[in-house]
């Protein structure tokens, strides 16, 4: 017989939000160091972590070709309670190509890639939203400041 295991719940921080204590990384579903998943079966491993208690996600909108991998888990998503579900993506790396990789953290396009984020994921909020790497060139009080209004 299988044993039945209960992923434990933690707080995240000091606001409230809790998360199960193992997250989901999602990035390998849509091709960084693999091949891409089809879609299918992309939302059939989101959701049988899900059903084996994981409700901590985590994604970024430079992942897979053209954010593929926010639009997969946004598909996976219709399909769970997203009430029962903690939605981490990140922003802040523009490109990585040979010639290494590229960050930009005006409020501007901070502003822009939450919007994209939120409309590929298919939610009303981002449950944590943060920077995948930090622009030397802009103070990070300007970064985040409109992410809090």
């Amino acid at each position: 017989m299988a044993q039945i295991v209960k992923i434990p719940r933690v707080k995240l921080g000091t606001q409230g939000l809790e998360v199960s204590k193992l997250g989901y990384g999602c990035m390998g579903l849509t091709g960084i160091y693999n091949d891409p998943l089809p879609d299918e079966e992309g939302i059939s491993v989101i959701k049988h972590a899900f059903d084996q208690g994981i409700t901590f996600f985590d994604t970024s909108d430079i992942y897979g070709v053209d954010h593929a991998n926010e639009i997969l888990v946004g598909k996976a998503l219709k399909q769970l309670p997203r009430e029962k579900i903690q939605i981490a993506t990140k922003f802040g790396i523009t490109k990585i190509d040979s010639s290494g990789m590229f960050v930009k953290g005006t409020p501007e396009y901070v502003r822009s890639c939450c919007e994209g984020s939120l409309k590929r994921l298919g939610v009303e909020y981002i449950d944590l939203y943060y920077q995948h790497r930090v622009d030397l060139s802009v103070p990070i009080e300007d970064t985040v400041k409109d992410l809090f209004l």
